[in-house]
Formats: structure tokens, sequence, C-alpha cells
């Protein structure tokens, strides 16, 4: 993944709908965008040709030599997208710790998971937590509380 200028760049793994969004957004804020999946099909959900054809690798993204592939070493960002909490969790550390990305985070659906992973230093999405956070907010009328928080080291940060 080249870093034209000085242009930020992310690497994103998991192609499924949550992943081609972020892929799509990035693109359009002018990241050197690419993807990784296990499946090249997924790779269809990329609206953008350019990105589709140019910026995408077929693998295992918890494999070092598939995020080399990708181009970790020049990322300023992974983000881990998967459905499998533990493949994110895995290849989050093996970016933050092994190529050392200044920003990495991961979705975890499971809530203790979640919290755990958060307080040993891996950032983390829990969108099962913000889906029954908000649902409650908008049955109750309450405002949203901790499922919009997003746990960075030892502390938890609100959004």
């Amino acid at each position: 993944m080249a870093k034209p200028n000085g242009v930020p760049s992310v690497c994103i793994m998991g192609c499924g709908r949550v992943g081609a969004m972020l892929a799509e957004r990035f693109h359009d804020l002018h990241y050197a965008v690419h993807v990784i999946d296990l499946n090249a099909e997924a790779f269809g959900r990329l609206n953008d040709r350019e990105v589709r054809e140019h910026h995408t690798t077929q693998g295992d993204g918890t494999d070092p030599e598939v995020l080399e592939r990708a181009g970790i070493g020049d990322a300023d960002i992974f983000i881990a997208v998967t459905n499998g909490d533990n493949r994110n969790i895995l290849a989050a550390q093996v970016a933050k710790r092994q190529f050392e990305v200044k920003k990495v985070i991961c979705r975890i659906y499971d809530p203790k998971r979640h919290e755990i992973y958060g307080k040993l230093g891996i950032q983390s999405i829990c969108p099962t937590i913000i889906g029954a956070d908000t649902i409650f907010a908008a049955v109750t009328g309450e405002p949203l509380g901790a499922g919009l928080a997003l746990y960075v080291g030892e502390e938890q940060r609100g959004s």
C-alpha cells in the first residue's frame, strides 16, 4: 500500500458490509485503502472499481505474510471487522505488536471480550453493546450510555 505524498493509509481486514462501507468512506476522503478478505467474492461489495481491482488482497489477515502483501508496513490504521472475534483480536495484536501500526481497532461482538481486551490495550467496538444500548434508548427515551464506548488501554472513553 503506497503512501504517496504523505497520504494517510488504512488497511481493513474483512470485506463484509461494514468493511466495504469503511473502505468506500476512507477512499472518498483520499486515504490509501487496502482491503483483505478470505473470500475474493467479498470484494464485489466494493463499489469503487479502483479499490476493488487494485487495492485488495485475498487471504487470512491473521497471517503476517498476507498482511505484508497488503502493505501493512505502510499503514497508519488497521481495522479488523470480520465476523470472528478471535480473528479480529489476533489480527489486531499482530498489526499492533509485529508491524507497529499506529492506530489499530477491531470489532468484538462479545461484550466480555470487548471489556477484557480493552483493558489489555486493544481498541475495540462492540456492536452488541451499541445495538442493545441504542434500542434501549429508543424505547425508554434514556440517553445513550455505555454502548457508545471505545476501550483505549486501561480506560474506557465514551463517544
